[in-house]
């Protein structure tokens, strides 16, 4: 399994939205970094959920439940189907990961603008003991 990070913001989509609807098609992104990351993901793989904007965090995390294909929008770009899984409560906000200074080399730190993209398996472990109850 294989873990990314997909950033929102709250007003166009919050995780409130996904909860809601249980599953969407994660669209819009239209980065090639970003693409190159919706194309690697797989069934299964888990999904981060970050809210951009104002106090930006980690608020919950998703299932990847379909194979990336083309955006029947736009043929250059990529879907994929995202299912909520839970709501990571408190969040994990921006400042406590740049502030632990592990992941200075992580695209979350050092390109702000990217919206979708991998997550370094050193960020999952370190997920994994600040959510001990929580199955990531």
């Amino acid at each position: 399994m294989n873990y990314f990070l997909a950033k929102t913001d709250p007003e166009t989509y919050s995780v409130d939205q996904l909860e809601r609807e249980h599953q969407t098609v994660w669209d819009g992104v239209k980065n090639p970094q970003a693409l190159r990351a919706i194309a690697a993901m797989r069934p299964k793989d888990r999904v981060f959920i970050y809210h951009s904007g104002g106090d930006s965090a980690i608020v919950g995390l998703a299932q990847v439940v379909s194979e990336p294909r083309p955006d029947p929008k736009s043929t250059k770009l990529i879907v994929v189907d995202l299912e909520f899984l839970r709501r990571l409560d408190p969040p994990t906000t921006l400042h406590e990961i740049k502030q632990s200074s592990r992941f200075d080399d992580w695209a979350l730190v050092r390109q702000g603008r990217l919206s979708t993209m991998p997550v370094p398996e050193s960020f999952v472990a370190w997920m994994r003991k600040r959510y001990p109850k929580v199955s990531i």
